[in-house]
C-alpha cells in the first residue's frame, strides 16, 4: 500500500469509525464465560491439536472494539490489536480500561508493516480488511511471515455475487463524486430511497441493520478503497500469499450435501466435483453470498492437509461438539420427523437438517467428551451430515485406538 491510501484509509476511518463504537463488552463477558465457545473455536481452528486458550492473538485491523473482544473472550491469551486509525484505537482503550484488560496491547501500524512488531502469532484475525487495502495479496503476505508454522489465520473479505448492489452503488456514488459528509450521506440516503423497485441492493437496505447507520452506509458505499472476491479468485489470493485453505468458517452454505441443491439433480453432479469447484459452483447457484470466512494455514505448515477425513477409520475417534448456535425445534414437524437441527448462525433459510428419533436421540447424546464411537447409534454417515451442515465441529486430536 503507497503512503498516500494508507493515509486515506485511515483519515476515512477516523471521520467514520466502524464498526460504531460501543460502551462495554458486558455481553460478550457473560457469552463467553464458561469456556464452551473457546472448545468449539479452538475445534473450528484447528480439529487435529489438543484443546488450549492461551494462544498468541493478533487482531489486524481491529476497528473500534475487535481486539478488546478477544482480550475478554480469551483471557489467558496474549493479544495485540493493529489498526491506522487513532479514533478506533482510542474507542478500542476506552474498552480496556472499562473491562480492566490487562492481556492487550494495541499499535497504530499497517498490516503490511506488521513485522516490524518483531514475533509471531499463533491465531491472527482479519475480518473487513483486506478488501480495503489497495494491494490486498501483500497484505495476506505480510500477515503469512508472521503466522507460527501451525498457526490460523481466520479471514473475512466481501463475496462478489451476494454484493452486486452494493459494488453497483459504490461505482454510482464513484462516478459522481459523492463523499463521506453528513450533508453528501444525507442526500445519498434521500437517494437511495428512490432506488427501482427490484434494485440489487434493496434486500440489504431492508434487512442489514448496519445500513440504518450513516458510517456503515459510507463504509459500504463510499470507503476509497473496495473490492470483493468470487470463491475462484478467493484461492488465487490465498495462493498468492503463500496459504492454503482450511475450511470455511461456515461450511454448509458452500456444500452441495446442504440445503436445497442436496434436492435437485445437480446435487450430486457438484458433489462429484474437486473441492474448489464445488464451492465455486455452489456460490454461482445461492448468488446471495455476501462475505467469505476462512480459515487458513501457511502451506508449509505441518498440520494435515485433511485434519478431519471420513475414508478410513480415524472417524472413530473424533470427538463431535456441539456449537452454541445450534438449535433443536421439535414443533410444526412434518411426518416421522423427530426435530430440525437449526444453526442460527447461517443466513440461508434451507441449511436445515431433519432427523428421526434415533438420530435425535445420537445428536442429543453428543456431550463434547464421548468420541463417535463411543456414542450408542452414532456413524460415519450421520456424523459426517452434521459436520457439513456446521451442526457439529470435530476433536480429531485424540489419537486412534487399535
Amino acid at each position: 500500500m503507497s503512503a498516500d491510501s494508507g493515509d486515506e484509509i485511515s483519515r476515512f476511518y477516523d471521520r467514520h469509525p466502524y464498526p460504531p463504537p460501543v460502551d462495554h463488552l458486558d455481553h460478550e463477558v457473560e457469552a463467553w464465560s464458561d469456556g464452551a465457545r473457546r472448545r468449539v473455536e479452538h475445534a473450528r481452528l484447528w480439529p487435529s491439536l489438543p484443546y488450549r486458550d492461551n494462544h498468541s492473538i493478533l487482531v489486524a485491523g481491529c476497528g473500534t472494539s475487535q481486539a478488546a473482544r478477544y482480550a475478554v473472550r480469551y483471557p489467558d491469551a496474549r493479544i495485540v490489536g493493529i489498526d491506522v486509525s487513532p479514533t478506533s484505537l482510542d474507542a478500542t482503550r476506552r474498552l480496556v480500561h472499562r473491562h480492566q484488560l490487562t492481556n492487550i496491547e494495541l499499535h497504530e501500524i499497517p498490516i503490511e508493516q506488521v513485522a516490524v512488531l518483531g514475533r509471531s502469532f499463533d491465531h491472527i484475525v482479519s475480518t473487513g480488511v483486506l478488501h480495503h487495502l489497495a494491494e490486498p495479496a501483500e497484505g495476506l503476505r505480510a500477515l503469512r511471515d508472521v503466522l507460527a508454522p501451525t498457526g490460523a489465520v481466520q479471514l473475512m473479505v466481501y463475496a462478489s455475487y451476494g454484493r452486486l448492489g452494493v459494488d453497483l452503488m459504490h461505482e454510482y456514488c464513484g462516478r459522481l463524486g459523492v463523499t463521506p459528509t453528513p450533508d453528501e450521506i444525507a442526500d445519498l440516503i434521500s437517494t437511495l430511497r428512490e432506488l427501482p423497485a427490484g434494485h440489487p441492493i434493496g434486500h440489504l437496505l431492508r434487512d442489514t441493520p448496519d445500513f440504518r447507520e450513516d458510517d456503515a452506509l459510507a463504509d459500504a458505499l463510499l470507503n476509497p478503497l473496495d473490492r470483493s472476491y468470487s470463491v475462484p479468485e478467493l484461492y488465487d489470493l490465498i495462493d498468492d500469499a503463500g496459504m492454503r485453505l482450511g475450511r470455511w468458517v461456515r461450511q454448509a452454505p458452500y456444500r452441495p450435501q446442504c440445503g436445497a441443491l442436496s434436492e435437485v439433480p445437480h446435487g450430486d453432479r457438484i458433489a462429484a466435483m474437486n473441492e474448489p469447484d464445488q464451492f465455486a459452483a455452489v456460490e454461482l447457484f445461492r448468488g446471495t453470498i455476501q462475505r467469505h470466512s476462512v480459515v487458513l494455514y501457511r502451506d508449509d505448515s505441518p498440520l494435515p492437509a485433511e485434519p478431519v477425513g471420513w475414508g478410513g477409520d480415524d472417524w472413530r475417534s473424533f470427538v463431535p461438539i456441539r456449537p452454541t448456535t445450534v438449535v433443536a425445534v421439535e414443533d410444526r414437524l412434518p411426518p416421522n420427523v423427530a426435530a430440525v437441527l437449526i444453526n442460527q448462525a447461517h443466513v440461508d433459510r434451507d441449511l436445515v437438517f431433519f432427523v428421526d428419533a434415533e438420530e435425535k436421540r445420537v445428536f442429543e447424546a453428543i456431550d463434547g467428551e464421548r468420541s463417535i464411537a463411543e456414542i450408542p447409534g452414532a456413524s460415519a454417515e450421520l456424523l459426517q451430515r452434521l459436520w457439513w451442515h456446521d451442526l457439529v465441529l470435530l476433536d480429531a486430536s485424540r489419537p486412534p485406538r487399535a
